[in-house]
């Protein structure tokens, strides 16, 4: 059976997409800088590395068939960890990858990571870094998925989406349920090409909106 290393297991959506792989008997690496994090958490499809992702965390990947990275440096931090976490992490994730052979790296972006320079805001080196982690895991020669969901929001699931932008701004957000559901989709389905796509909460399921 597949396992699927998730990078930010701790987080609010890496922890909810923990749950859900796990629920669907998925083989799960949980990568967590503090293991107590996940404490609650028991399942014998279950393997918690502790690691900080400012060093080397290769050894987590080997094994592994699949990654999810949805690791962040957090609203509270400087730029400093935005750099070293969502830009350098990143990248090191896809290098590790890379050597390991993995089939499908699935990235968790943002909203806002295709043009930096569109948005004018404290937000700015955040979706900087997003950019260029994206850029680099394109250019990887890995197979991809990076989701770029709007603003998060702690709603319950409605497990149905869109990944058309809606026009009003104040109606592109998505909850973070919504975001872990799509990423089991995404991890426990095959696709035959690279994607790039924003998500929104929306009208439509989840198995179609994200085909």
């Amino acid at each position: 059976m597949s396992k699927t290393l998730i990078i930010g297991a701790s987080g609010q959506i890496g922890k909810m997409t923990t749950e859900l792989l796990l629920k669907n008997e998925q083989n799960v690496t949980a990568l967590v800088r503090d293991k107590t994090k996940l404490s609650d958490l028991e399942s014998p499809f279950l393997n918690i590395v502790e690691q900080d992702l400012e060093g080397d965390f290769s050894e987590a990947i080997k094994g592994c068939d699949q990654v999810i990275f949805a690791a962040g440096s957090g609203g509270s931090t400087g730029d400093d960890k935005t750099l070293l976490i969502d830009l350098w992490a990143a990248a090191k994730a896809a290098n590790y990858a890379k050597n390991n052979n993995v089939k499908h790296f699935i990235m968790v972006s943002s909203i806002g990571a295709d043009n930096p320079d569109a948005i004018e805001s404290d937000l700015k080196p955040y979706l900087v870094a997003k950019h260029m982690a994206d850029e680099h895991l394109a250019s990887s020669g890995l197979n991809y998925t990076i989701v770029r969901p709007g603003t998060l929001t702690d709603e319950s699931a409605s497990m149905k989406v869109t990944t058309q932008r809606p026009d009003d701004q104040d109606k592109a957000k998505i909850s973070r349920e919504n975001v872990a559901n799509a990423l089991l989709h995404i991890a426990t389905n095959s696709f035959e090409k690279n994607r790039i796509f924003e998500l929104f909460d929306g009208d439509t399921a989840i198995k179609s909106a994200v085909k």
